[in-house]
Formats: structure tokens, sequence, C-alpha cells
């Protein structure tokens, strides 16, 4: 079984900070190709370097991917750097709290715009690409893509103040089983990675502002800790390699078990 993925182009958007970077970071070290997805172009140029300054397996795209044309201009740009696309990582998102008997309020619409929708919308853009390049190469067996959603254990867990957050995450979920049937016949593997108790970024907006946030964290976990972003990115790397090569439609859970308790948390991160 093979976990390798040097010399694999992959697209990894919300790259610029947290579980993205991470995973970006991750799959650099282990010498895939990286195209570098965010809004916060500053933040990527500060990791990537400027244009004429990138690495040649390291580069960034900037651009709000809830537009249409940007999704096909990431494209674009990747197959201009590199030539193909094997993984797709799909780590943007975005977290807000939600007044649930509040009907004008619009974080409902907002979160799924851009924790489902966008994955959803790059996934299938990106995997016609990975089905035409297939064609173009010849390749008639085993698989040919793999995406891997980044999704999160609020999609299981209840808190009315997470509404928004929660729907979305169990609709990229639903997404993720939906895609990989449907990709099935075409052999891209379609996965996603539900996080909590993972130092976040959100999470460490949060721990800054709630006291005693970390201890109660702590406690509804079994294994005693908040895990780290780069403990994420193994999974990720996992689902995305040969090694999976049997795995699709699967919700693989990095909580450190915290789901394992029947306890309602106040927050799912």
């Amino acid at each position: 079984m093979s976990l390798s993925i040097q010399g694999k182009t992959a697209i990894i958007t919300g790259a610029a900070n947290g579980v993205g970077l991470a995973i970006a970071r991750h799959f650099l070290e282990r010498g895939a190709n990286v195209m570098m997805a965010d809004r916060d172009e500053a933040r990527l140029a500060d990791e990537c370097g400027k244009p004429d300054e990138q690495t040649e397996n390291a580069k960034y795209f900037a651009g709000d991917l809830r537009e249409k044309l940007t999704v096909a201009n990431l494209l674009s740009a990747t197959l201009d750097a590199f030539d193909r696309v094997d993984i797709l990582v799909n780590a943007s998102r975005q977290m807000m709290e939600t007044d649930p008997l509040d009907p004008d309020e619009g974080s409902v619409e907002a979160l799924l715009d851009q924790n489902m929708f966008t994955a959803l919308r790059l996934s299938q853009v990106v995997a016609k690409r990975m089905i035409a390049q297939a064609e173009e190469d010849g390749v008639e067996e085993g698989s040919i893509g793999s995406i891997v959603n980044i999704s999160s254990i609020a999609s299981r867990r209840t808190h009315p103040n997470l509404l928004g957050y929660s729907i979305s995450a169990a609709a990229l979920d639903q997404a993720t089983r939906s895609l990989a049937v449907a990709l099935a016949p075409h052999r891209i593997r379609v996965n996603a990675v539900a996080f909590g108790s993972l130092m976040s970024a959100s999470l460490k907006n949060s721990l800054s502002e709630t006291d005693g946030l970390r201890k109660e964290i702590r406690e509804c976990t079994p294994l005693g800790r908040i895990g780290s972003a780069r403990e994420m990115a193994g999974a990720v790397q996992f689902l995305a390699s040969d090694g999976a090569g049997f795995v699709t439609g699967e919700v693989l859970t990095v909580d450190g078990g915290r789901t394992l308790l029947d306890s309602v948390t106040t927050a799912a991160h």
C-alpha cells in the first residue's frame, strides 16, 4: 500500500491559513505539486513568494471561489503551471454563528454557499478535467483522481448557535457521498475528513474569546487534548493516495474521539 503523493498535482483551497495551509505544506513536503488557492492574496504571497519567486512545485491563485469564473480560472492556472490535476482538496470554509429564531438572518445561506456550493462546483469542474486527461493519457485502470472535502463534526453535533455551520457541514458530507457514487464509474474517488477538537483558525479565535473553552473541549475529548492541523493533513494524504484506492464516499472523523461521547458540547469546530 503506497501513501505516496510525490509528483501528483493538487489544488488545495483555503490554503492561506489554518487547516488548508497545513495540508498544503504537508503535501509540498512530500513531493506534490500544489496550487494554493484562497481569497487572501497577501497571505498566499507571504507563504509562496511573489510570482517570480515561487518554487517550481508551489504556486498560488487568489480569488473568490464563490464566483463561477474564478473556479474556471483556478483550473486554467493550475493547468498552465503543472499541465494536469490529480488531487483536489476542498479546505476553504467559513464559520459564523446563527440566530436560529431570526428568519431574516442570512448566515445559513451564506455558509451553504461558502462551505458546500463552492466545493461542489469546483469538484464538478475538476472532475471533468480528470476524466479528460485520463482519456488523453489512455489510462484504463485504477483511480484517475481523488477529491477530499474538509468537513466538520458539527454535521453530527447539535448546538443552536451553530445551525448554519452544522447544516453546511451536513450538506457537504452528503455531497461527498453523492459525488462518490456519480464519479465512481469514471474512477474518481470522493471522500471527506470531518474534524473537531482541532486547532483551526476559528477555534483559535473562540479560545481567545471564551474563558474555559479549552478545558471544556479537553474534558469532552477522550484523547484529552486539542489536535494540530498537521494531524489532519496526514488523514487527507491517505485519502488522496493510492493507498486508499478502494475507499470512496467515506467521511473520516479526526476528532480525538469527541463524537463518541453522548454529551452535547458548546462548540464543534
